[in-house]
């Protein structure tokens, strides 16, 4: 008479009362609606906490791995891309399906080339759209080949409304704006860009509309260039 959701946290928790020298658990929140995976997420970190069993855990779901892991082995078709902490993943992902898998909304990715203006290098987007690279940036990748096919890496949140006094490193840039999506305390916005969508957030008081012209900026300080052929981050 129990529901499938009622079984899996049941399950769970006799295996938690049998106290095993390790747990493995396979989504065990897959059958749970939204509302109790966010408790029951809790409720899974707090027992770890107090019980500090070491557990296995594998999940299709990226929130999970994040707010649960002290560690995460992110695998694709069978094969470990990257072992990491949540943060060093987030923030320093190894390759495009780690760069993409980790975050939501994922990743924006653009093709890109480096090129030599002035003595400083600057990535180009398009044919009107390029960007000076700050110059931590600009020494790391400096060594790159200027015929290489990039990809540029940015997440959503390194996109956002132009300010007057920006930081050095954040590039301001117009765009027009195919749709926003009002969240409450901020506004996914999306555009078009060399024929890809790219979405990036912005304040609510920032006047973002469907259709519209909105002038943003992008934050190269967290950037990250990928081989476009292999998918590795550089």
């Amino acid at each position: 008479q129990l529901s499938g959701g009622q079984r899996q946290r049941v399950a769970m928790g006799r295996a938690i009362v049998r106290n095993p020298k390790v747990f493995l658990f396979d989504e065990p929140l897959s059958n749970l609606d939204a509302k109790l995976r966010v408790q029951m997420r809790i409720e899974i970190k707090k027992v770890h906490q107090k019980v500090r069993t070491t557990t296995v855990y594998v999940t299709h779901d990226q929130v999970e791995a994040m707010t649960l892991a002290d560690r995460v082995v992110v695998m694709n078709h069978g094969r470990i891309e990257q072992i990491g902490t949540p943060n060093e993943l987030y923030h320093k992902p190894a390759t495009r399906f780690v760069a993409s898998f980790i975050g939501s909304p994922a990743m924006n990715f653009v093709p890109c080339r480096l090129e030599d203006v002035g003595g400083k290098l600057n990535v180009r987007l398009t044919d009107r759209l390029a960007f000076a690279l700050p110059p931590a940036r600009a020494a790391r990748y400096q060594a790159l080949s200027r015929t290489d096919r990039l990809l540029l890496g940015i997440r959503p949140e390194h996109i956002m409304e132009a300010r007057p006094h920006a930081e050095p490193g954040v590039e301001p840039f117009d765009a027009v704006l195919d749709v926003t999506e009002p969240m409450g305390m901020e506004t996914l916005v999306y555009f078009t860009l060399e024929g890809g969508q790219i979405c990036g957030r912005v304040s609510p008081n920032a006047g973002a509309q469907d259709g519209s012209p909105l002038r943003l900026a992008v934050d190269l300080n967290n950037m990250h260039l990928l081989n476009e052929v292999t998918g590795a981050v550089l």
